[in-house]
């Protein structure tokens, strides 16, 4: 007799993506730093809470700041 596969059922996180507080654009450093981490590295879209577009204007500006001189490539200890 074969036994039943019981799959559970994929559920959606209830939290919505926070609102951004200001326009995504390079020149909000304050706003880009929070989504910068320690090591100087984007943070995913699991830990930031974005929604896909805004993670990737996000990305975008972070780039853009960086190729400026806005923001540091690498964090300095």
């Amino acid at each position: 007799m074969r036994k039943k596969i019981f799959k559970r059922p994929i559920i959606q996180p209830k939290t919505k993506s926070p609102t951004v507080l200001g326009t995504i654009d390079y020149k909000n450093v304050v706003l880009l730093r929070k989504f910068i981490s320690a090591e100087g590295k984007i943070l995913s879209r699991r830990l930031s809470k974005l929604s896909a577009k805004q993670q990737r204007s996000m990305a975008k500006a972070i780039k853009n700041a960086r190729m400026v001189g806005l923001l540091a490539f690498i964090h300095k200890n």
